[in-house]
């Protein structure tokens, strides 16, 4: 190889890393956006006064807390999509057999981090719940679902993106025609349903010393992640194509949920009303189905989602590199938030004059009269993302520093 051609080659793949790097810092923003809302939902689980898993089930509920809570439905379905569209990056850097394997090795590592990390920070009972006859609980929530899509997108990528994109499609405008004959289950804790059941609807079983409940029906989340992955190169555009694109999409996507929610004919099996007031109409209008996710859940989320992507590069340096950060580890920031604001929880209890011990177990069964009010969420909330974003920027250092393989499973 000549000078010249050196030269050349280390260009070129400086030029490649940054591209790639910019169209990254786009979806990172983005990811960092949707996880640490998330930890607004997490945090009201664990410390508000009589939590419950959805308040807005609740049809006196205030338009405070509804919106606290209607915000975090964004989180899942930009997290799952997001985890797809990286997934279909990646396909320019390795082969389908390579992605593949990748992509199987990390959907099984995520589904024993949701069995046995994130069940241990949720409950702190590794051992079992007396709550629950001694149980060891294993709540299968987003990771389980994101683990598990991986899993079959680790076959479906070699289809091509083409295809992921038509058979994602499919699932999420077709998944609700299985309301009717799927059996009925009531919540993740109703054992008396087939494994298979946790497809498309919330169910819970035991199995030996075990109780996993399927807080996630894994159907249309897996949807989800093949059209992230078959939509992927469009973040391999110039970014005024790719903007104009994904803003499009957003508005369609958007559009389409007002359309389709407001004839109410298909879509989600909880349609709306006429409520006693203005604002009680709009609540009931935006309270969609979120488990599992229904289309007029995914067009609602995804929609904005696409706009506010499209509009990344407007957001100030000053917001938009701290969530940069925490949306370069994701994971980290996953697994610790949990920790975290569990240990939070039991101090506060604590200071309330609770036992500790009555904090060794899933929120549910914290004591009753125990937590804060809405106000107090937020300031958990806020210290809560004070205290990890330190960790998250050391972790995202080291991850971009170095280039270990078992960096990329973090």
């Amino acid at each position: 190889m000549t000078v010249r051609s050196g030269v050349r080659l280390g260009l070129l793949r400086q030029l490649t890393a940054s591209a790639r790097e910019y169209r990254l810092a786009n979806i990172d923003m983005l990811r960092g956006l949707v996880i640490v809302i998330m930890a607004i939902d997490h945090v009201r689980d664990f410390v508000m006064v009589d939590a419950a898993q959805d308040p807005m089930a609740n049809p006196d509920i205030g338009v405070a807390l509804f919106f606290t809570r209607w915000i975090t439905h964004f989180c899942a379905p930009v997290f799952v999509f997001l985890a797809g569209t990286s997934a279909g990056l990646m396909t320019t850097r390795k082969s389908p057999s390579e992605l593949g394997a990748f992509l199987l090795k990390r959907g099984l590592w995520l589904i024993v981090v949701e069995w046995f990390v994130i069940a241990t920070a949720i409950t702190f009972a590794p051992w079992g719940i007396e709550q629950m006859g001694g149980l060891v609980a294993v709540p299968m929530q987003v990771i389980w679902a994101i683990g598990a899509s991986m899993i079959v997108l680790a076959g479906a990528q070699f289809l091509g993106r083409r295809a992921c994109l038509v058979i994602g499609g499919a699932i999420l405008l077709g998944h609700n025609l299985l309301d009717p004959v799927w059996p009925a289950t009531s919540g993740p804790f109703d054992t008396g349903h087939p494994l298979w059941a946790a497809l498309h609807a919330q169910t819970g079983v035991a199995a030996g010393p075990f109780f996993f409940g399927f807080v996630y029906p894994v159907l249309p989340w897996i949807g989800v992640m093949l059209l992230g992955y078959g939509t992927a190169g469009v973040f391999q555009d110039p970014p005024e194509r790719r903007d104009g694109r994904l803003l499009a999409w957003g508005i369609a996507a958007t559009a389409a949920f007002l359309a389709l929610r407001g004839a109410g004919v298909y879509g989600d099996p909880n349609p709306w009303r006429l409520q006693d007031t203005v604002i009680r109409t709009a609540l009931d209008f935006l309270n969609v189905t979120k488990y599992p996710p229904s289309l007029d859940f995914l067009l609602m989320t995804l929609g904005p989602a696409a706009v506010l992507c499209a509009s990344s590069d407007r957001v100030p340096a000053a917001v938009k590199q701290p969530l940069i950060t925490c949306g370069r580890v994701p994971f980290a920031f996953y697994v610790a938030h949990f920790y975290l604001i569990h240990l939070l929880s039991m101090l506060l209890g604590v200071l309330q004059g609770y036992d500790a011990g009555q904090f060794l177990t899933i929120m549910f069964f914290f004591p009753k009269g125990y937590g804060v009010t809405l106000p107090g969420v937020y300031a958990v909330w806020l210290l809560v993302i004070v205290t990890l974003y330190p960790f998250c920027r050391w972790v995202a250092e080291v991850k971009r520093r170095r280039r270990d393989w078992w960096l990329s499973y973090l």
